[in-house]
């Protein structure tokens, strides 16, 4: 099991019970309960460091909509990186997490007056307007406190990443950004460059998730440094900063083959190099923006097998204790996780059945045709991978389930991340009629 999309330290004991972080998951079960994310510390910290040290003179971010548990927030803050975030419940979530301000940058395509007003109030480091709306509305609230907005403009490179059509930011009909390619970007810069109070300091072009090669990272970078050479010639302004995003994909199952961290680092930054020589600009300082890269591969979900249903000649269904309330990826974007047997090993062979949940709902998949062993039974353990990003992040309530707990394992030790919700905690902002 060691390698492909499990955490760095997944491996089995001498009784073929799965370990994280020197824990054996059927304690884990047992003391928290299932379902339950599993952090592999020593992995979500590494992942930063490489970030780090794939990109020598940039400044790494993490995009904490991956997963903007406090927990996580004060890990990633303590590796050195800034924090994204995108409303003001993130940015809350950072200031609990004690992230300095100056190192958070707001993002968000439709951000209301009270949490622009927040992001001011806090003195965050970078704000990314996406709108013409926008800009009037941080020019008025800074004017209000007599302060100036250092921002990026958020541009739309027309870039396609070719990925799943809801994770594509980058093409020309996007909701996020200025599109370069109707003079929106132009118009934004004319429009905020008069402005008393709003500075601009940088562009920010994000393409996509989940993207397996290094071209359109490239591409994005040559467009969107050619832009800040031809505001130079056109408007007499060099601006020192480019967000060149994240989405860079990760292992969700041995068939995915991402493009390794120091690769990735080492072409964007040649590209910057080398297109700021050709067109005589100062190398801007480059900021790059992981979320699901941090933490996505460092976590798992176990789950506990309730039923499983065979049905001759069809499928075999086999039911764990959660699903689409935690997570939602299956559905919401057809993916893939892998999945295997957690609390004990096996030498029966696989046979392809279908994992599910338990709502009510034909579409609550864990994975389909994941190749389990036969002789799998009810209360067996099952992990899937890969599930740090946009699992909690996107966690409901459906079918009025409590969300999971989730730990933090390092070193055979087990520290609670988010405590596991209850029946009590489903009604307490229902407000009763009678």
């Amino acid at each position: 099991m060691p390698g492909g999309p499990w955490p760095l330290t997944a491996d089995r004991d001498a009784d073929g019970v799965l370990t994280l972080g020197g824990v054996r998951v059927t304690d884990l079960a047992r003391d928290h309960g299932t379902p339950l994310w599993v952090v592999d510390e020593h992995d979500l910290r590494e992942r930063c460091r490489r970030y780090l040290a794939g990109f020598p003179g940039a400044e790494v971010t993490y995009a904490s909509k991956a997963w903007p548990t406090v927990g996580v927030l004060q890990l990633v803050d303590e590796e050195g990186l800034w924090i994204d975030v995108a409303s003001g419940g993130e940015l809350h979530s950072a200031l609990v997490a004690g992230v300095a301000p100056e190192r958070i940058i707001l993002h968000g395509n439709n951000k209301s007056e009270v949490e622009l007003d927040q992001a001011l109030e806090a003195g965050v480091g970078r704000i990314v307007v996406d709108s013409f709306v926008e800009l009037e509305r941080l020019e008025r609230l800074a004017a209000a406190r007599d302060t100036t907005a250092a921002v990026w403009l958020r541009i739309t490179p027309g870039i396609d990443a070719h990925t799943h059509e809801y994770v594509r930011t980058g093409h020309d009909d996007a909701k996020f950004g200025f599109t370069l390619s109707l003079g929106l970007a132009d118009d934004a810069l004319a429009a905020a460059l008069p402005l008393e109070h709003v500075a601009v300091v940088g562009i920010h072009a994000h393409i996509g998730s989940q993207i397996f090669g290094t071209d359109p990272f490239i591409a994005n970078a040559e467009v969107t440094l050619d832009l800040l050479a031809r505001w130079r010639d056109e408007h007499g302004i060099v601006l020192s900063e480019l967000n060149l995003g994240g989405g860079m994909g990760i292992r969700y199952t041995h068939e995915d083959h991402p493009v390794e961290v120091a690769r990735y680092g080492k072409a964007v930054l040649e590209a910057v190099e080398e297109r700021c020589a050709a067109i005589d600009y100062p190398r801007p300082t480059v900021f790059v923006e992981p979320g699901r890269a941090i933490v996505g591969p460092s976590t798992v979900t176990l789950y506990r097998v309730g039923t499983i249903k065979p049905l001759p000649g069809l499928t075999t269904w086999v039911s764990v204790d959660g699903g689409m309330s935690d997570n939602i990826r299956p559905a919401l974007y057809d993916a893939e996780h892998e999945v295997a047997l957690a609390n004990r090993r096996s030498d029966a062979e696989p046979r392809a059945v279908t994992v599910v949940g338990k709502h009510c709902e034909s579409g609550d998949l864990v994975r389909e045709h994941a190749p389990l062993p036969g002789d799998l039974a009810i209360d067996d353990l099952l992990v899937v991978a890969a599930t740090g990003a946009y699992t909690e992040a996107m966690a409901s309530n459906y079918n009025r389930l409590p969300r999971p707990a989730a730990v933090l394992v390092r070193d055979g030790t087990v520290r609670e991340l988010i405590r596991r919700e209850t029946y009590d905690d489903l009604v307490r902002r229902d407000v009763p009629v009678r």
